[in-house]
């Protein structure tokens, strides 16, 4: 995925979560668990996005940079 459709990915992730967030007080369990999916899935984009562009810096290609998985994402201090 390159820089522009992962900057994409992450408005449209940003907008559906403050939806989600507005509608927070009356979400229900399902509202509330993609909420939570949303927040994992932007962690990741705005991971890889720093490995990218970490790479290329690097001289590297940044179209080798993987995603990390959630539990790697989730666990990392803010």
């Amino acid at each position: 995925m390159d820089e522009q459709r992962i900057l994409q990915r992450i408005h449209d992730l940003v907008e559906e979560e403050h939806g989600l967030r507005a509608e927070r007080e009356s979400a229900g369990q399902e509202q509330q668990a993609r909420l939570t999916h949303l927040e994992e899935t932007l962690d990741q984009c705005w991971d890889l996005l720093r490995r990218r562009r970490a790479r290329q810096a690097a001289g590297m290609d940044p179209d080798d940079a993987q995603a990390a998985p959630v539990a790697q994402v989730e666990k990392y201090l803010q």
